[in-house]
Formats: C-alpha cells, sequence, structure tokens
C-alpha cells in the first residue's frame, strides 16, 4: 500500500514523499490520518535533526514522518487488537508512550518524531504495536476531527495544571493540582496554549477565583478577550483580568495590586525567556508553585530564583513535557461534552503540501495553530484571509475560499465542523 507523507531526514530536511508502506503485522493498525496540528515541537525537531532527543537512528539513512496531533479513521485492524478496535472508528493518539526499554526505563519514542511509518502528517500510516500496548490509541467520538487534532496540545494543558503541588498543613504530602479557590497567573500566555491554559482555568472542576493573563501585544490580548470573555469566567466563578505588561515599571506591584494585594498560588509561565521566567518567581506568595510551560531550543537557558523564598516562603518549581494517557482522556471527554472549545487555537488550515514551508518557519508565521489536513492539496492560509484568497485566487480556487470565507464569518471568524465538511468535500485532492 502506497502513502504520501512528510519525512525529516536532517536539520530542515523535510521531504513531501511517495513511498510503499510494509505489510501489516498481526500487532499493528493501519490508519488514515486526517488531520493534524502542527507544533512548536515538530519545528524544534526540524531545527535539531539527529541530535533531537526523541530521534533514534541516523535520519538520513532512516527518515521519519512527522507530525504527533492527528486523528483520524482506522481501517484495517491486526488479529491482536481485533477485540478492542474496529475499522471505521476514528481515533486520536497520544504521542508521548513511555514505551520501556530492555531494562524496563522509559524511553522518548514518540510518533512523529521516531518511526519509519507513523506520523501525523501522512495519509496512511502503520500504528506499531507498543502504542496499543501502552494504551495510547484512544477511541475519539466528536464529530468531527480537527477537535482530535487539538486533544494532544489541550492535554499538555491539563498534565500542566495537575503537575502544580503544594503542602498539606506543613506535612510532607503534596496536594496535586492548582489551588482550588486560589489566585493563578498566566503569564505571556495569549499564544495558542497559553489561551488553551484560560480555558481549562476558568472550566475544569478545580478552578482558582482569580485569573491573571499577561502579554506583551495589544492585538493578542484583545483577541484573547473576545474569544475567552471576562462574562464567560465570571458565569464559571473566575475572575478574569487581561495585562499588558510592556510599558509597567513595576509589574509584581500591578499584578498584586489586581490580586487583592496578594502574591499568587499558582504561576505559569509560557514564554521561554529569562525575564518572564524571573518576574514568575516574584510573583509566587507562600507555597506558591512556578510551572515553566514552554519547551526552550537554548539548552543553557538559565534564569535567577530567589532561595531564601525557596527555604522560607516554600516555593516550588515544575515543568512538564506533554500531557500522559489520563490528561488525553480527559481533554477528549471535556471537548465531547463541550466543556472545552479549544478550536479558537486554529488560526491557519492548509493540506499535506504546505507541512514542509510551514513547519520549518512555524517561529515566524502569525497567529495560533496550524491545522493541515493530509489528504488535501492546500497551501496554508490564514482564517481571516479566506475573503482575500477568494478575490486573489489564480488556480480555480476563488469561488472554494468565498464559500470557506462565508462558512467561518458565520462561525465568529472560527473553524468549524461545517467549514472542515466542506473543505473535506470540495479541497484538491493531494
Amino acid at each position: 500500500m502506497k502513502t504520501r507523507a512528510v519525512r525529516i531526514y536532517g536539520v530542515n530536511d523535510l521531504r513531501l514523499e511517495e513511498f510503499e508502506l510494509p505489510e501489516m503485522k498481526d500487532d499493528e493498525i493501519i490508519v488514515r490520518v486526517v488531520s493534524d496540528s502542527i507544533c512548536m515541537s515538530s519545528h524544534k525537531l526540524a531545527m535539531m535533526g539527529n541530535s533531537h532527543k526523541r530521534v533514534r537512528w541516523d535520519l538520513s539513512k532512516r527518515p521519519v514522518i512527522i507530525g504527533h496531533e492527528f486523528c483520524g479513521i482506522i481501517e484495517n485492524v491486526g488479529k491482536k487488537w481485533a477485540g478492542k478496535f474496529r475499522a471505521g472508528e476514528k481515533f486520536a493518539i497520544q504521542p508521548a508512550l513511555n514505551y520501556p526499554d530492555k531494562d524496563g526505563k522509559p524511553t522518548l519514542w514518540s510518533p512523529g518524531y521516531s518511526y519509519e511509518y507513523t506520523g501525523g502528517d501522512a495519509v496512511r500510516i502503520i500504528i506499531p504495536a507498543e502504542v496499543m500496548e501502552m494504551d495510547c490509541l484512544l477511541n475519539y467520538q466528536g464529530s468531527n476531527f480537527f477537535m482530535g487534532s487539538l486533544a494532544e496540545p489541550v492535554s499538555c494543558v491539563i498534565g500542566a495544571f495537575h503537575a502544580q503541588y503544594h503542602t498539606t498543613n506543613g506535612s510532607y504530602v503534596h496536594d496535586m493540582g492548582i489551588v482550588q479557590g486560589g489566585s493563578l497567573a498566566l503569564l505571556a500566555s495569549v499564544g495558542p496554549m497559553g489561551l488553551g491554559a484560560i480555558d481549562y482555568a476558568i472550566h475544569n472542576p478545580r478552578k482558582p477565583s482569580r485569573v491573571i493573563v499577561t502579554d506583551i501585544d495589544d492585538s493578542r490580548l484583545t483577541r484573547a478577550a473576545e474569544l475567552l470573555t471576562k462574562a464567560e469566567a465570571a458565569k464559571n466563578g473566575v475572575e478574569l483580568h487581561y495585562v499588558n505588561t510592556r510599558d509597567i515599571a513595576d509589574p509584581v506591584s500591578h499584578l498584586k495590586d489586581l490580586n487583592g494585594g496578594k502574591l499568587f498560588d499558582d504561576v505559569f509561565v509560557f514564554a521561554p525567556v529569562k525575564p518572564v521566567i524571573e518576574l514568575g518567581g516574584r510573583l509566587l506568595g507562600h507555597d506558591g508553585c512556578l510551572n515553566f510551560f514552554a519547551g526552550p531550543t537554548d539548552t543553557g537557558l538559565s534564569a535567577m530564583m530567589n532561595f531564601y523564598n525557596v527555604h522560607y516562603e516554600s516555593h516550588h518549581l515544575t515543568g512538564t513535557s506533554g500531557g500522559n494517557t489520563s490528561d488525553m482522556r480527559e481533554a477528549l471527554a471535556m471537548m465531547s461534552e463541550g466543556a472545552l472549545n479549544p478550536v479558537f487555537m486554529i488560526t491557519h488550515v492548509g493540506g499535506l503540501d504546505a507541512v514542509g514551508e510551514t513547519t520549518i518557519n512555524l517561529d515566524k508565521i502569525p497567529g495560533g495553530k496550524k491545522l493541515i489536513y493530509t489528504g488535501k492539496k492546500l497551501e496554508l492560509a490564514a482564517i481571516e484571509d479566506f475573503a482575500k484568497k477568494a478575490k486573489e485566487a489564480k488556480d480555480g480556487l476563488g469561488p472554494f475560499y468565498g464559500k470557506l470565507a462565508e462558512i467561518c464569518a458565520a462561525h465568529n471568524g472560527l473553524w468549524s465542523r461545517e467549514a472542515e465538511e466542506y473543505l473535506l468535500e470540495h479541497a484538491p485532492e493531494i
């Protein structure tokens, strides 16, 4: 069986290729990928090539399929899994397998980084046995595919919230999670993952009483405030503030004043920037926990932390790199129930032919998540530019983009099930 996929051969060497998949084994599953959301982690893989920790072998000799935020349909199930999975079912995937090596230690092997025939930026792939063995191929009941692709980034947010910890009445038993009814500061938090954190903070069962979101870009803050409103937060018992700290001389005092004169129980840092990290440390109150969420590319990134406060004020530090399977299941359940609606993360849509250039230049492309429909041939386009593309298209796609613009306008400028269904029916095949 032939497939088309984007594979990495080395630093910024991404190639869209057609090749033959090997015959499926009895402990494997063949799936058709429908959507994949491009992650900054894939950009880092492209930048680092063989030096990336999740790469298992020489990419120039054994290239791997990139992409790890994917969703699709199961097409063929090996005998070993016939009682658990069926052809025609939708799936999502948890790429953080933590598959043990021969000594029982968890590896960093992951779809999208470590497998020749398993990754999201492909038309068809083979799911290896270890994915099922680790219970990481997940049934998805949603009515669309794009939410299934967003489940992985949402699970990263959920995992970070669960990783927060605080002391319990002076004991050595940690109370896991953010402080319920406490105060939460989300710094540099109006990118796609930051928006997901705001959404989860105001809609998950363990809520803070106050959330303060900062950034230094007015347009991004305005968009965030329109998508996740103060009124919606208040309806869920959360007081929400958006603050541009760019020109504030003393941001600690300013944010403290907004928090009723108190420092914060929980602080998340969404940018791998030394001053932002250090601001986060200065915002911690007694028994406060700082979560460094942003994944840096600088292996020597360091920042100052006040160890007097670590000792006497019980300041804590944590960080996570992805969610686990439980987090993924929570994400899928909350999205299916309508408790979370992370569609606002998506700002661009494209086809498989757009993956290489988009992944390499992802840090230079503004906006949020770049959603790829892997069976389609479409250049990457911002949702807000669909109407413009309808007028300027020279490839016969003017009416196509015109209709997409009309559908998205009817959904407050956001992607939707209706838009996805129209694209899947009318966009050119890859």
